[in-house]
């Protein structure tokens, strides 16, 4: 890769606005992606306490380590942050739990895209903070070469065994119930009884109720970008806003089943 294909490349990663490129990247899983029985790629990532976390860390320790990336302004992540302090509660002392920081999101005034990294480790601790996160976290370089070398999907989780041979895959982070079977098994010595979990749908369910905190976390900016990048997204965040009086992980089913309703209306309006 040339300097000025690299440089065009890092430029994208990092963007100001999301595109409707990138929302649509998020929902496909290259074949080349790492999967379960690679080989995790090699990386050195420093934690808010100052430590450094590598391979040789990995073996070290001994555990299995559930490594997830997320950012602030990340709905999904914002709908992961409770079931991961339940997970970690329950199996920590067996699995070792590191919630890496990434490029934000969906950026906004009061949470921009960082442009050093000072800046993004700012923006990890106060997303350990904001989650109150009892395990790691750590930041991916300003460039992202981690999470690029993963596949950039905004939160996604991986269980990798202590040399670093991947087990385990789930695309969304928020797909609480299938992470902890693969947990669960690991840290009881055995294999997970799957190794690739998808769910969008149940994913984009999932964060839909939380999306307005998320946004808010961003500041001002968010919102409208979204709608700009992917108007059926902003249409679900507007609905979800109807069902204020659920908790924002009850809100995500009945806005499907209203957006269906309303596509339903529309279609059936256009053929007659």
């Amino acid at each position: 890769m040339t300097a000025v294909a690299a440089a065009a490349q890092d430029t994208e990663y990092r963007f100001d606005h999301p595109a409707l490129r990138t929302v649509l990247s998020d929902m496909h899983i290259p074949a080349s992606d790492p999967r379960p029985g690679d080989l995790a790629p090699p990386f050195t990532l420093l934690t808010t306490d100052g430590h450094t976390i590598d391979h040789d860390d990995l073996r070290r320790d001994g555990r299995p380590t559930l490594l997830v990336f997320g950012s602030l302004t990340c709905p999904v992540t914002e709908s992961a942050g409770e079931g991961l302090r339940e997970l970690h509660a329950r199996y920590g002392d067996r699995v070792r739990f590191v919630l890496v920081n990434v490029r934000e999101a969906h950026p906004g005034a009061l949470t921009p895209q960082p442009t050093t990294m000072e800046q993004k480790l700012e923006h990890a601790c106060l997303l350990r903070e904001h989650h109150q996160l009892p395990f790691e976290v750590a930041a991916d370089d300003i460039d992202g070469t981690l999470h690029r070398a993963f596949g950039p999907r905004p939160s996604s989780a991986y269980l990798i065994d202590p040399d670093a041979r991947i087990v385990f895959r789930a695309h969304w982070s928020n797909v609480t119930s299938q992470i902890e079977r693969a947990v669960a098994a690991v840290a009881s010595g055995e294999r997970p009884p799957q190794t690739d979990a998808g769910g969008t749908v149940r994913a984009m369910a999932a964060m839909t109720g939380h999306a307005p905190t998320a946004f808010r976390t961003a500041g001002p900016g968010a919102t409208l970008d979204t709608w700009k990048a992917a108007p059926p997204f902003g249409v679900m965040i507007a609905i979800s806003r109807l069902f204020g009086f659920l908790q924002p992980s009850r809100r995500g089913t009945p806005t499907m089943l209203v957006m269906g309703a309303v596509l339903a209306v529309i279609v059936a309006l256009l053929l007659t």
